[in-house]
């Protein structure tokens, strides 16, 4: 059956239905994993992919958005693995972890299972979720110091965690051996198995509503119809050539600024994007391999054309220009971890580059870290003498403005739709407290409509000692305006030892800070960029922000 043959009706309903498997397949995963990071901010993705190719078909609403296009690439590396074995099997899942193949970092395990109807392949189920903590040299595995994938984490290639429905216990007990919380990563592990159990019989539910050529039929539709959607949206651009280059402050080991560089070429329905300009891949951990690199791509195109539906679709209308051996098309072993950076990075290139093409659409860029922070530590507590503690969390700051209105203050990175941890959930697994957690007076950038506040959090440790690394960016370049707009406030990362105040050498990178109880970190996050010139804001606007607090110094 072909797309054709669809009436709108049914294929309304059975997107819909489509949908809600990827989205119950979320839930599922958050309600069970053990891990905060998965459970309270749903750093985790879950979708449903093409038999043959592994392109995206379907993905979950809440989950990250960049795992879209990644893990297309994670499919076909299941696909070649089973390929080289005995292929794929009814029963079978592939997990991974392996971020040069199947995209991303080291801490995000990706899970794949074929779904057979009448002992036909009709599509695959994928989970990906971020696990805690997968061994490597630094608790979390966010190590700024990292010169080699090995020093991240663990490295699992694509290999059958479940063999025709049975759990392999010799996989398990390799992974088990490779984290400092074992019971955590077992959980994690159960929670994206019972999530592609319940998208299995849901798609079986489904069939059994269904023809199974009705529904493989709208899955392509649907990829249509993004196609046809992005292609209009970028006739709509003016023809042309757009070019924006934007820099990390350095990769952790030498200091020294990177460069993500796009040419942004426009003709007529197809849109290309070259990269060639960008940095050569680097000693530190903020290379990303081109699946990442691609994934970002889509992200951003996402947000600067929010309509078209969430499938490979949206990239048919897209060339990428992308030479090996760049940042951002990085081989083994070049340590990845911190590949949250880069790719915002390229998401501002994007966005900065649109809006020399058309600034109406396009948004200023955001807050471009997610300052990862990984403190840890052994519990002194008579109960849990000993017991290991690793507390990895991410933070927020400010969104760009926009034509339509002022950036969003404390919002997550535009990578996903993940969520803040919140306090509370840390203060209660975790031997801190929060003395501080705040917007950022005057952090956004002026104009029209400015960027979003950053934020100020202070953490006090309790515990008698503990090891804190962090992971972060924007502390030498700030988030940029478009369109006439300023730039938004940079990062600050301090700590605080015996009474005294420093920085991290490199700005936003450290490894080793050693903390004593009653010492404190400190981030001061970047705020966005501002949209249009700061001389067209409205005179209610500019009241509005003194009275509540968000201007600071000139500002006020």
């Amino acid at each position: 059956m072909s797309d054709h043959d669809l009436d709108p009706v049914t294929l309304a309903v059975l997107k819909g239905r489509l949908e809600q498997i990827a989205d119950e397949m979320d839930a599922t995963l958050y309600r069970s994993a053990f891990n905060p990071i998965i459970a309270e901010a749903h750093d985790a993705c879950h979708g449903l992919y093409d038999p043959l190719t592994g392109d995206t078909l379907v993905q979950g609403k809440s989950g990250l958005p960049v795992f879209v296009g990644a893990m297309a690439f994670a499919v076909r590396a299941a696909l070649r693995a089973a390929e080289q074995g005995v292929g794929m099997q009814e029963g079978d899942i592939w997990l991974f972890n392996d971020p040069y193949d199947g995209g991303t970092h080291a801490n995000d395990f990706k899970l794949v299972k074929p779904v057979f109807v009448d002992g036909e392949r009709v599509c695959f189920l994928a989970s990906a979720a971020h696990w805690h903590d997968v061994g490597g040299a630094v608790p979390g595995n966010y190590n700024p110091a990292a010169t080699e994938c090995w020093q991240e984490a663990v490295q699992i290639p694509p290999v059958r965690i479940v063999r025709q429905g049975q759990m392999d216990a010799d996989v398990l007990a390799i992974l088990k051996a490779n984290t400092r919380l074992p019971d955590s990563l077992w959980g994690d592990l159960n929670g994206q198995l019972a999530a592609l159990d319940l998208g299995e019989r849901r798609l079986h539910d489904l069939f059994k509503a269904y023809a199974v050529s009705q529904v493989t039929a709208a899955m392509q539709a649907l990829r249509t119809r993004a196609r046809t959607l992005m292609r209009e949206h970028i006739a709509a651009l003016p023809d042309g050539t757009y070019s924006f280059e934007d820099v990390l402050d350095n990769d952790g080991v030498i200091d020294e600024a990177l460069t993500v560089a796009l040419d942004m070429t426009v003709q007529g329905d197809r849109l290309t994007l070259d990269f060639s300009r960008t940095s050569p891949q680097c000693q530190g951990p903020v290379n990303i391999s081109k699946a990442t690199a691609v994934a970002a791509c889509y992200v951003a195109l996402k947000h600067v054309f929010p309509d078209v539906p969430a499938n490979a679709g949206v990239l048919d209308a897209v060339d990428f220009v992308m030479p090996d051996g760049l940042l951002i098309t990085a081989q083994r072993p070049r340590p990845v971890g911190g590949y949250t950076e880069t790719i915002l990075r390229m998401i501002d290139v994007v966005f900065s580059a649109t809006a020399l093409a058309d600034p109406q659409r396009a948004v200023a860029q955001a807050y471009g870290t997610i300052n990862a922070l990984s403190v840890a530590g052994h519990r002194s507590d008579a109960a849990r003498a000993g017991q290991r503690w690793v507390m990895f969390s991410f933070f927020g700051g400010g969104h760009g403005g926009h034509a339509a209105g002022d950036g969003l203050n404390h919002g997550n990175a535009p990578i996903s739709t993940a969520t803040i941890p919140p306090l509370e959930i840390l203060e209660a697994a975790y031997p801190v407290r929060f003395t501080q957690w705040a917007l950022r007076p005057g952090s956004g950038g002026a104009g029209q409509h400015r960027g979003g506040l950053g934020a100020i959090y202070e953490i006090e440790l309790l515990e008698q000692s503990a090891q804190a690394f962090v992971f972060g960016e924007r502390g030498r370049a700030a988030p940029k305006g478009i369109a006439g707009g300023g730039d938004g406030a940079r990062n600050v990362v301090s700590f605080c030892q015996n009474g005294q105040w420093s920085t991290p050498p490199m700005a936003s990178k450290m490894v080793g800070i050693a903390l004593q109880q009653g010492d404190r970190l400190r981030l001061e996050t970047p705020g966005g960029g501002g949209w249009g010139d700061a001389q067209k804001r409205q005179a209610s606007d500019l009241e509005r922000d003194a009275q509540q607090g968000y201007a600071a110094g000139e500002q006020a």
